[in-house]
């Protein structure tokens, strides 16, 4: 018994020992600086970064010589907005500047000097004058022709029906923003020119209210809107690459695109980006296990756009998506949400940065001593909604960290009075140490690291439900992570796989329409809820590895139950269009 005692304790003392070392990394952090992000959102949120634009482009090219001052070399990638041209299953957007818009109503003038937002992105250049009528009914169309109609949802498919109903022009509001005017793109095709004739612009929620309420009180409202934008045949897609080291590569990416401010989105995820790069390629050294990549894109469509440029994906071990890293200066008001990988791309990316992001996330002393936090953290299971989706579709396991709620979000007040610096230096500090964790932590070390997180990750999912496939998911998962670390864990799962997914990307209704209208409305109605998305992403990369029973099978016990009607259908769907084969 004394003896067994005493291999217990020094068990436990090695321990022990492991975490303290774990929590150094937190320490070499400390040379993160929020203050230098904070200047670099100043400078990208001057930008109009929209999608096709300048705007975004200039933004580019400043990234570049902040890059260069840093002692970072990279490289500017570029392809085309052009209207026509597919990435992968995106289609691009026409290339398209804001000149100048204008509204006037009731004696009050509003144009884009104030705010940019005023004009939609992608808006057809146009003038028009006339009475209000707010689309409250589908049978309100009816009455459109000759009118500006006011749309408070699914702007695209309402913009289109605006259209078709004779509309003079098209006004959107959006829910929840105050008297902030909201962010709402069009992302028009060159096949959209074909219908899209008229302007559109964007009100705060304040203002359309103010007009709903007279309309409904039986007044009639005339506005005037003017709308001068430039459509061009392209215009760059640019896309900012470097890399420190050599492969395998820990991939650190950021959206740079939106409108001016977004400061938050993602100004802030642009601009921390901008210090990890400097400061890794600073610390980087020769024996380190990994090397470090870092990727500035337009959302989505850039990445698609990059990825299809990959010849080599074992060259990538995992990637960090960062996306609104800023938070809001109330902490009250926004969480750190730690977005995992799914369980078809499991890897200890996911924990460690959790685990970084507790340990940074700390102030003051509880009654019993212990660190109490600073801001509301949490992870959740794989959500989707930027660009961390295309690199788990293409099999390199990728985790984002983002705050939210956001009550600023896709707005006019998204500037950078609203960025919290403990968030920043929170979410930075962790992504910092995770990576120098991956890099240099003892193998020991790190391998005890990756069975806790496994036995946490499969506990936590076992709470829920009765696993049978899960595990050998996390075990395979474990058996990529051991290939690309060096380490000895894991067992490499092989089974018969269900889907070939013949065109790979992000599946989007309107990329379905783009093809097939009709397909493309089908498609719309089962995604309106935004967990069926994740539901049918999951699905087709589950099926890549496994049988159609075992697939289901592990679909349930990551997210519960589900419609399996609505799954197949949009399987059908797919099937049809030639994106995917059973």
């Amino acid at each position: 018994m004394l003896i067994a005692f005493g291999d217990k304790l020094i068990f436990t003392v090695f321990v022990i020992a492991l975490v303290f070392a774990m929590r150094n990394f937190l320490k070499e952090a400390e040379v993160f600086s929020p203050d230098n992000v904070l200047g670099y959102i100043g400078e990208i949120s001057r930008f109009h970064r929209i999608q096709g634009s300048r705007g975004l482009v200039e933004a580019a090219e400043y990234l570049m010589k902040e890059l260069e001052r840093a002692g970072v070399r990279a490289e500017l990638i570029e392809d085309v907005y052009d209207g026509k041209k597919w990435h992968l299953t995106l289609a691009s957007p026409i290339a398209w500047d804001l000149v100048y818009g204008e509204v006037e109503i009731e004696g009050e003038k509003l144009t884009t000097t104030k705010t940019p937002l005023l004009v939609m992105a992608h808006s057809p250049p146009g003038r028009a004058e006339g009475e209000v009528l707010h689309i409250e009914r589908d049978e309100y169309w009816e009455k459109a022709e000759g009118k500006i109609v006011l749309v408070g949802q699914k702007w695209y498919e309402n913009y289109r029906k605006a259209n078709e109903a004779g509309a003079k022009a098209f006004i959107a509001y959006r829910k929840g923003t105050g008297s902030a005017f909201p962010y709402i793109g069009l992302f028009l095709t060159k096949k959209d020119l074909e219908w899209a004739k008229i302007p559109a612009v964007a009100f705060s929620e304040k203002l359309a209210g103010r007009i709903i309420g007279k309309l409904k009180k039986g007044e009639s409202i005339r506005i005037k809107i003017e709308v001068d934008t430039a459509i061009s045949g392209e215009q760059k897609l640019p896309m900012v690459f470097a890399r420190v080291g050599k492969p395998p590569y820990l991939l650190f990416t950021a959206h740079l695109c939106h409108p001016t401010p977004g400061a938050n989105d993602n100004a802030s995820g642009s601009a921390m980006l901008v210090e990890l790069a400097r400061l890794l390629s600073e610390l980087y050294r020769e024996d380190f296990r990994i090397g470090f990549a870092f990727l500035w894109v337009p959302e989505h469509l850039g990445t698609q756009a990059f990825v299809a440029t990959l010849k080599d994906f074992e060259d990538y071990y995992a990637v960090i998506n960062l996306d609104m890293v800023g938070g809001s200066e109330d902490r009250s008001s926004s969480t750190i949400m730690v977005i995992r990988t799914p369980l078809s791309r499991f890897s200890i990316i996911s924990g460690l940065l959790e685990y970084f992001i507790g340990l940074a996330n700390s102030q003051g002393e509880s009654f019993g001593g212990s660190p109490l936090p600073k801001m509301k953290i949490k992870s959740y299971p794989y959500e989707m909604g930027s660009d961390h989706d295309v690199f788990n579709i293409f099999g390199v396991p990728a985790v984002m960290p983002i705050t939210w709620p956001d009550r600023f979000y896709h707005s006019s007040e998204d500037t950078i009075e609203k960025i919290s610096k403990d968030s920043l230096e929170i979410i930075g500090k962790a992504v910092l140490a995770t990576a120098i964790s991956l890099a240099k932590a003892d193998k020991g070390e790190l391998e005890r690291f990756v069975r806790a997180f496994a036995m946490k990750y499969l506990g936590e999912l076992g709470m829920e439900h009765e696993l049978e496939i899960g595990e050998k998911l996390v075990m395979k998962g474990l058996a990529r992570d051991s290939k690309f670390l060096g380490l000895e864990i894991g067992h490499p799962f092989e089974f018969e796989p269900w889907i070939r997914w013949e065109k790979k990307g992000l599946v989007s209704a309107r990329s379905v329409r783009q093809i097939d209208r009709e397909k493309g409305e089908e498609l719309a109605k089962l995604m309106e809820d935004r967990k069926f998305m994740v539901l049918l992403h999951e699905l087709l990369m589950l099926g890549e590895i496994l049988p159609e029973e075992l697939a289901y099978r592990a679909l349930e016990e990551e997210y519960g139950k589900f419609d399996k009607e609505k799954l197949e259908k949009a399987l059908e769907i797919l099937e049809t269009l030639g994106w995917i084969s059973q």
